[in-house]
């Protein structure tokens, strides 16, 4: 669903009532929506007349979906079998609604995120993780009783549901939600409108409003603003000077995952700023950055490793659904991986470096380049493909593809245009190709497989590296 109420009252029904909220973005493709379905084995899902013809697609592929319900206005004789209409506003009243005895393990949100390989994980979180969420909203996003909240995260990604949802809702906090794209007149206008007094938002859309400039600033009254803070991606020291000089406070930054279910790395309100850096870890989260060869914690400060932390905090992810094997490798010597790195100063500050894999991410959200890859080649041009990231100005890193045309195609910007609409109709438009390139071949090793490494090097500019296993000309 689009951020509408249905959306956010589902999904807390859904954990009343003992059964598992998968959020869906609404922006997904048909393809995307599958992979999701099909691997979650899901059972009903709640949606709006809108988004039905992409389920109704690939409904006949998914034996385990037994239900579609659908919020708003449709003719009855226009359902197919198994759908189901419901009105907010004209449905019976449910007077008692005895919900479900859950315990602190009892299952509660599967979330799907994207891999350098294979299809996105399923990662599943349990009831416990509310204990996490409450206290990180109470104590990093500083949420009072008397407090209007803005998370501008969708809830069909994690920081939508634990800082959407859960967090602020466990405390009682008023919040208010803006179902439009980025614009920052009117992201102005909202706030001011709403005397926004705790605004959690992303570096994507701090650098979109530092791009459109200072002046525009003055034309609302931003006054109610008490405390900033920042997701999903490295905030970098530009945006946070930026916004002491034009809100009067800084942004703080926050590092978690969806693996971890809650805010993990934090700036808290009161601690110095140091604009660039990540934060120190939250109260009773022990982490550190690991030798990678050795996966062994540094024994000094300042060296560059992997972000990694102690198992056993109430939100941390129990498993990827339906994959035991992925799931044990993100844990080694007694630490969590996080596939990020990071070094830390002498005062406890990470700094981020950057991720251990090929994911993308693109704006705060991340994009598996596998799972573009796969889609680029059902395209009917497509012969080979390869994905990796393209630097940003805005989003910081966007999707680019690398491809070579099956015989009888040539390369031209209606075919290019083609394919990143091909995309973005199947997975998404954060998946969607922001550039693509026509290779007549792709560099490989001498085995066949592609070496993304050195597209990638190429992009950012870096050395390509040791490639005594490319193929020869």
């Amino acid at each position: 669903m689009d951020r509408i109420p249905e959306l956010y009252l589902s999904f807390l029904g859904i954990l009343k009532t003992g059964a598992i909220a998968q959020p869906l973005f609404s922006a997904f493709g048909e393809e995307s929506l599958f992979v999701r379905l099909e691997n979650a084995g899901t059972r009903a899902i709640i949606t709006q007349k809108k988004h039905l013809q992409k389920v109704r697609k690939i409904r006949g592929k998914l034996p385990h979906l037994e239900y579609v319900i659908i919020v708003d206005e449709m003719k009855p004789a226009d359902l197919a079998t198994g759908e189901v209409l419901f009105s907010l506003d004209n449905a019976t009243p449910v007077e008692n609604f005895d919900i479900c005895p859950t315990r602190a393990e009892t299952p509660s949100v599967l979330h799907y995120t994207s891999g350098t390989t294979g299809q996105p994980k399923g990662v599943k979180h349990v009831h416990y993780s509310l204990i996490s969420q409450y206290l990180t909203s109470k104590w990093i996003l500083d949420i009072r009783d008397d407090d209007i909240y803005w998370c501008t995260a969708d809830p069909g990604w994690v920081t939508g549901t634990s800082y959407g949802i859960i967090g602020p809702w466990s405390l009682g906090v008023t919040q208010c939600v803006l179902d439009t794209g980025f614009s920052a007149q009117a992201w102005y206008r909202f706030a001011e409108k709403n005397r926004v007094t705790v605004w959690y938002s992303a570096p994507t859309a701090i650098r979109s409003l530092m791009k459109a400039g200072d002046e525009i600033v003055k034309s609302f009254d931003l006054s109610s603003l008490r405390h900033l803070a920042s997701v999903g991606e490295p905030l970098n020291s530009e945006a946070v000077i930026w916004s002491e000089k034009v809100f009067g406070k800084p942004f703080h930054d926050t590092f978690w995952q969806t693996e971890t279910g809650s805010i993990m790395i934090t700036n808290f309100p009161g601690m110095k700023i140091k604009p660039g850096s990540m934060g120190r870890t939250f109260p009773g989260i022990t982490g550190t950055v690991l030798d990678p060869s050795t996966y062994k914690p540094y024994p000094d400060h300042g060296r560059a490793g992997l972000i990694a932390f102690r198992p056993g905090w109430p939100a941390m992810m129990r498993a990827y659904w339906n994959n035991d094997e992925k799931y044990r490798e993100k844990f080694v010597n007694g630490w969590y991986l996080s596939g990020d790195r990071a070094s830390i100063d002498g005062e406890g500050y990470y700094w981020f470096i950057g991720r251990d894999d090929d994911v993308i991410n693109t704006g705060g959200h991340l994009v598996s380049p596998f799972e573009v890859e796969s889609a680029l080649l059902e395209h009917p041009a497509v012969a080979e493909s390869a994905v990796t990231s393209k630097p940003d100005e805005i989003n910081m890193e966007v999707v680019k593809a690398f491809i070579t045309l099956k015989p009888g195609h040539t390369p031209n910007p209606d075919l290019e245009l083609d394919i990143m609409n091909f995309i973005r109709k199947r997975l998404s438009p954060l998946a969607m190709p922001q550039a693509v390139e026509f290779m007549d071949r792709l560099p490989k090793t001498r085995s066949g497989k592609i070496m993304r490494r050195v597209l990638h090097a190429k992009e950012w500019g870096e050395e390509i590296g040791d490639i005594y296993t490319l193929e020869n000309d």
